[in-house]
């Protein structure tokens, strides 16, 4: 079977647009008129899914969230928060090499200077409470465990035996533009190896890849119903704490919410044991057999978690498409960043599409409007900011209002700023009240 098209085609009729846009229902019951549109480039002013509803059951990924969907504002750091950020900035600019114990070791490549954008370093810099020592530490750590790991050799040629059964795919958007990972254990169709391990990380790296500007974070939904030929759907203990040490210590902050249901007692005490090893921050995201439908929308949630989705896992069809989408996204970020300099602490906002500059063109356009203040270091005016390639602004997202915010103050929370990014989780934690939480 050939491959469908990696994702579905956007309408151009504005009209259609529009009805769509009615029939979708916020959380609070209401209708979303359509966003405004962008000068720039004619599109929505926020990034959305408002293709046609494919005949037959959805194979492949899903290009946007729904135009419901929010993302959490961006909070601006203080002047302390700003100090720290800029130290260890400074700091990985001036590694020139990144040390390794198994031969690995050698100058820092484009690659990993293209990682350390400004949002990772803020990831690290809250994953250690601020602390810029550890922030540098785990930042030079990472460094080093992808390039012993092999993260940027992984393949899909070398993946795809592992996910010919569907026991992990992407589709769909929640509520706050988080890309959906499905995990589905009773799937599961080899015996344990680091090749298992080493899927999901490749998956993590996708759902990275396609993420939209302003949101840094997944959702992670996991179905533990049995089959016929998998009755026990929990992970070894020692394939357990490996995972969770690779998400915690590699991936820190991008964990959004991770939906869980159907779950046996044997997985149940699986979770009992593996608490211990989460953090707390980690505990309070978990959701078990929740009404799934109060996190994704509903049409694009998999009907396995309640929603109105269906979804067919033919992976003749749904991994090349997968595997295109993500290149072409990663592909687009590549493709701002080298126009914009290929400088460290770039904006994910930016690189995404989003409406922000980068941040060393925004830099510089301050320098030429005041000429008295302090220049920037030569590394910052390698291309004179009127000699640079304009990247189009892509579609924008609408974000949430601060929580707690007057009328007047929730007017003034600016839709981005300058690729300066934070935590958007506790937001939505704080702002949706946790169900109680059932076991089965």
């Amino acid at each position: 079977m050939s491959a469908a098209p990696v994702v579905e085609s956007v309408g151009e009729d504005t009209k259609n647009l529009s009805e769509k846009l009615n029939e979708v229902k916020l959380e609070n019951g209401t209708t979303q008129s359509p966003p405004a549109s962008d000068d720039a480039n004619g599109s929505s002013s926020q990034v959305s899914a408002t293709a046609e509803k494919p005949v037959g059951p959805q194979m492949t990924p899903i290009a946007y969230p729904l135009d419901s969907a929010i993302v959490p504002a961006t909070p601006e750091l203080t002047t302390e928060q700003q100090s720290k950020y800029e130290t260890v900035l400074e700091t990985v600019k001036s590694w020139k090499e990144i040390p390794s114990t198994k031969g690995k070791e050698g100058p820092v490549t484009e690659n990993e200077i293209f990682w350390l954008t400004r949002e990772c370093i803020l990831r690290y810099l809250r994953a250690t409470k601020w602390n810029t020592a550890d922030a540098e530490k785990r930042l030079l750590a990472t460094l080093t465990w992808r390039r012993e790991y092999g993260v940027e050799d992984l393949t899909g040629d070398h993946i795809s035996p592992e996910s010919e059964t569907g026991k992990q795919f992407i589709v769909g958007w929640d509520i706050a533009g988080r890309p959906c990972h499905y995990l589905v254990p009773g799937r599961q169709n080899t015996e344990p190896s680091p090749r298992q391990v080493q899927h999901l990380v490749f998956m993590l790296e996708r759902v990275i890849d396609i993420m939209i500007p302003g949101q840094e974070t997944l959702a992670l939904l996991i179905n533990f119903k049995t089959s016929k030929t998998r009755t026990n759907t929990a992970p070894g203990i020692s394939q357990g704490r490996e995972v969770l040490n690779i998400l915690q210590t590699h991936y820190p902050e991008r964990l959004g919410r991770a939906l869980i249901i159907n779950i046996p007692w044997i997985v149940n005490g699986f979770f009992k044991l593996i608490t211990p090893f989460i953090d707390p921050l980690t505990r309070q995201k978990l959701k078990f057999n929740d009404d799934m439908r109060q996190h994704v929308p509903p049409q694009q949630l998999w009907n396995e978690f309640h929603g109105d989705m269906e979804f067919e896992y033919d992976h003749a069809v749904y991994w090349p498409a997968l595997l295109k989408f993500a290149e072409e996204r990663y592909s687009e970020r590549r493709e701002r960043w080298v126009k914009a300099g290929k400088h460290y602490g770039e904006s994910e906002v930016y690189l995404r599409g989003g409406n922000a500059s980068s941040v060393y063109q925004s830099a510089e356009n301050k320098v030429a409007v005041a000429p008295e203040e302090e220049a920037l270091p030569a590394e910052s005016k390698e291309t004179p900011a009127e000699d640079k390639e304009t990247i189009p602004e892509a579609k924008k997202e609408i974000v949430a209002p601060v929580e707690g915010a007057s009328e007047a103050e929730e007017s003034k929370v600016p839709v981005q700023t300058n690729g300066t990014q934070s935590n958007g989780n506790t937001d939505v934690v704080a702002a949706t009240p946790d169900a109680v939480l059932t076991t089965e």
